[in-house]
Formats: C-alpha cells, structure tokens, sequence
C-alpha cells in the first residue's frame, strides 16, 4: 500500500489561495491514480479532484471547478491541489487518496475506489 501525508492547509481569507501537497511513500506512486477529498463537519466525505496515475486526465466536482487545480510530480512521489479564490464553504479538512487498482488507465471520483488514505490537513477560510 502507499502511504501518504497531507501538508499545507491553514488559515485564510476569502479570496485567497492554499497549496496543499500529498507525499507518498514506497517505489510504486506512479502506478496509482490519486485523488483529493474533503470532509467539512457534519457533512460527509465528498471528492474534490482525482488525477490518473501519468497526470494526463483529471477530474473535478462541479464546485471547485475553475478554481481548484489537481497535479502530480511522480519524481517527486508528491500530488498537489492548488485552491485559488477560496470560498467559507471550502472550509474542511482535505485528504488525499490513492486508487485501489494499480495500473488503472482511468480513475473515479467514487470514494469506495480509493484504498489508502492520508490524515488529512485543515483547511479553513474566513470571510
């Protein structure tokens, strides 16, 4: 399994812009495909944006698009989401996850398709 740490969240003010980072650990990131998700309270888990395994596709919910950006450095073992003109309704805690299946040419947004799991990393933006 890959083992991955979430990194970047904090405070910020509407309108404002985050970076968060996932690094992955082991040999094999580049065979999974990634994706981000975010928990606010109360609410359960929701996707954000899920990459393939070479980065050449991604996905968003229909809610950060625009706004969010989803990338990876497999050199670097290290997946990314760039949050621009953020918003009190993205205030949540953000995970990172990879894929279940390894060498899958496509990747999902369903949540049951992923099978390791970050800590997650607070996100919180003010108005």
């Amino acid at each position: 399994q890959v083992q991955l740490v979430e990194s970047g969240g904090g405070l910020v003010q509407a309108g404002g812009s985050l970076r968060l980072s996932c690094a992955a650990s082991g040999r094999t990131f580049s065979s999974y495909g990634m994706g981000w998700f975010r928990q606010a309270p109360g609410k359960e888990r929701e996707p954000v944006a899920v990459i393939t395994r070479s980065g050449a596709s991604t996905y968003y919910a229909d809610s950060v698009k625009g706004r969010f950006t989803i990338s990876r450095d497999n050199a670097k073992n290290t997946v990314y989401l760039q949050m621009n003109s953020l918003k009190p309704e993205d205030t949540a805690v953000y995970y990172c996850a990879a894929d279940k299946i390894a060498w899958r040419s496509i990747v999902t947004m369903g949540l049951a398709d992923f099978g390791s799991w970050g800590q997650g990393t607070q996100v919180t933006v003010s108005s």
